[in-house]
């Protein structure tokens, strides 16, 4: 497959494009310190039916760093000039972590563009001042390898990681060879975003996803987010950690495609 790579916002930002063009858009936002490949498994169930697009983010896997302050405006306005530059109206967004703040953003700024939000493993606001500050001058000083083994064991679920030693050893690659400016930046951009606010006016079908044995974002916060949204919808991955897209990429698609039909989305 060929790169696929757009002008947007001072940066170039990657992304790829599967499905009929002229299908209902279907859009997967990534979490911090991955790549669109952690999709890899998801987006087959959906590509014969749906105009299917990933990309990374600014500062992680082939997209550029740009030169602006990094903020959760910045990653949606990001993601909106990608679906303007693609010619895209109006899409389903499956946000995971960071790229579920993403998505909640992009629904504030632009709600007559979004059908409906598939949010994993996240929330309105992810965590706290003093542990990303931490986090960032850690990383500052000792770049993302010294936390690559913590960060792991919140990702992944002791199963996964005792079972598939040499998948757990790539994703850790995954993440420790992101751009520090990049990984700093949306580190400074979630400890900075709070959309608690914004979710009590979300006004598009939802359905909130989270794996038992995420210790990044644990069920009960991502079951409070659900509380928050009107008519939201909360499903628990028995067993799994915090990429639910990797562990079980075939629940996790059976959970997306139900969700759209029962709710009309397309």
């Amino acid at each position: 497959m060929s790169l696929q790579v757009a002008p947007i916002n001072g940066t170039h930002i990657h992304y790829c494009q599967t499905g009929p063009k002229d299908g209902p858009a279907l859009v997967f936002s990534n979490s911090l310190g991955t790549d669109l490949r952690i999709w890899n498994d998801v987006t087959p169930a959906f590509a014969d039916r749906f105009n299917v697009i990933t990309y990374d983010k600014r500062g992680h896997g082939l997209s550029g760093i740009g030169g602006a302050d990094y903020n959760i405006d910045l990653h949606a306005n990001d993601l909106i000039g990608l679906l303007d530059y693609l010619g895209v109206k109006d899409v389903i967004i499956c946000g995971l972590s960071v790229g579920g703040l993403i998505a909640q953003k992009v629904t504030e700024l632009v709600p007559a563009r979004v059908r409906g939000l598939i949010l994993c493993d996240t929330a309105p606001k992810l965590g706290d001042a003093d542990g990303w500050n931490m986090r960032i001058n850690a990383i500052r000083e000792g770049g993302i390898e010294v936390l690559g083994d913590a960060i792991i064991e919140r990702w992944l679920s002791p199963t996964y990681r005792r079972e598939r030693p040499v998948e757990t050893a790539m994703y850790r690659d995954m993440l420790v060879r992101t751009t520090v400016e990049g990984y700093v930046g949306t580190c400074v951009a979630l400890r900075d975003g709070d959309l608690r606010d914004a979710a009590t006016r979300i006004s598009v079908p939802v359905l909130c996803v989270c794996g038992s044995d995420d210790l990044a974002t644990p069920p009960d916060v991502v079951r409070e987010m659900a509380g928050m949204i009107p008519g939201a919808e909360f499903e628990l991955i028995n067993g799994v950690g915090h990429l639910p897209c990797l562990e079980t990429p075939e629940l996790l698609s059976r959970l997306i495609d139900r969700f759209i039909k029962e709710k009309n989305l397309v």
